[in-house]
């Protein structure tokens, strides 16, 4: 079998009703002129929306299809023992050039239940944000199903929500079950589980391309909502050059910063795990199986969990996340 390598997918673009030409006209990823990009899923599992390999001997190939040859040397053999040949992570840029609709996600068990799919605990990383920029996470205090119900009948949800003015560094880590939205002028990269189920709560009374008034999902989200979420979940950390930040940490994925200015070589021989790493500035060769890619910002690479390490050799000073399934501890 031959060995691995540094994977490279070939980007999907989502058309949305709120998306912008950001990713298309600062990253080159390759749209129509015109069209409204909102997302581009790097990496992704999804089924019907399997990432394609674009580079070396597996291009061409879905990442499925990598997955049922290379199992557990792809994605680590603790992950593969959970998720078999379902990629368990979901990686995007999304370009919000005007708001998003305030929405939910379900946990596993209720995701599990209705859909037989994942629920959704995400986080963001903010690349760039325009002057008065928001993003709306979580309640302004505990509340009622029933304040809950009568603000979003009156139209004034959004008296309920935290509303936050950010900038460029900015994270927000959102457990399914805290309600959200992304604020217009607002670009940033998403790392979540591998799912695609929302509940639609509010949005704005916009209508859809075709005219109409776009689909609810009042019902749905009620059971799924967390109405004791009373925190804004921002998490603001100084980058340290040189030195990984711990940005985020949960059961799904473990995300770090890393500001690198010169060549760094990274440890993974215990990690059991893939490894992502998403460029946001700059650029970076990645080196490990002794071979080499470059990543650029607005790119996203996958490390084999076959790989025991990786060489990080910035070109300037760059910005990447690091992203990885961690282990249970003992």
């Amino acid at each position: 079998m031959s060995s691995l390598y540094p994977i490279r997918f070939k980007p999907v673009l989502k058309e949305t009703l709120w998306g912008g030409s950001a990713l298309r006209e600062r990253y080159g990823k390759r749209a129509r002129a015109g069209t409204l990009i909102g997302e581009s899923w790097e990496i992704s599992g999804m089924p019907g929306a399997s990432s394609v390999v674009a580079n070396g001997f597996l291009k061409g190939n879905t990442l499925e299809e990598i997955m049922e040859v290379y199992m557990g040397d792809i994605v680590g053999e603790a992950v593969f023992e959970k998720y078999g040949n379902e990629f368990p992570l979901l990686v995007k840029f999304i370009d919000a050039r005007n708001r998003l609709s305030i929405q939910v996600h379900p946990d596993d068990r209720l995701a599990a239940e209705r859909h037989h799919a994942w629920g959704k605990t995400e986080m963001w990383y903010v690349i760039d944000a325009a002057p008065g920029a928001v993003i709306y996470t979580g309640f302004r205090k505990k509340t009622t199903k029933e304040e809950y119900l009568e603000h979003l009948s009156s139209k004034r949800l959004e008296e309920l929500i935290n509303v936050t003015e950010v900038s460029r560094g900015d994270v927000f880590f959102i457990p399914a079950g805290m309600v959200h939205a992304i604020g217009a002028g607002v670009l940033l990269t998403e790392l979540q589980q591998n799912s695609d189920v929302t509940y639609r709560i509010y949005d704005w009374d916009r209508s859809d391309a075709s005219g109409k008034p776009r689909e609810m999902h009042t019902a749905l989200a009620l059971d799924a909502i967390n109405f004791s979420l009373d925190t804004t979940n921002l998490i603001k950390k100084t980058p340290q050059l040189n030195q990984p930040v711990m940005l985020a940490e949960c059961p799904w994925f473990r995300t770090s910063l890393l500001r690198i200015d010169s060549p760094v070589i990274k440890d993974y021989s215990l990690t059991d795990s893939f490894i992502i790493y998403i460029c946001t500035e700059s650029m970076a060769i990645i080196e490990c199986f002794g071979q080499r890619e470059e990543l650029k910002a607005g790119e996203t690479l996958l490390i084999p969990a076959s790989a025991d390490s990786v060489t990080l050799i910035p070109q300037g000073t760059v910005t990447l996340l690091e992203a990885f399934v961690p282990q249970k501890r003992k």
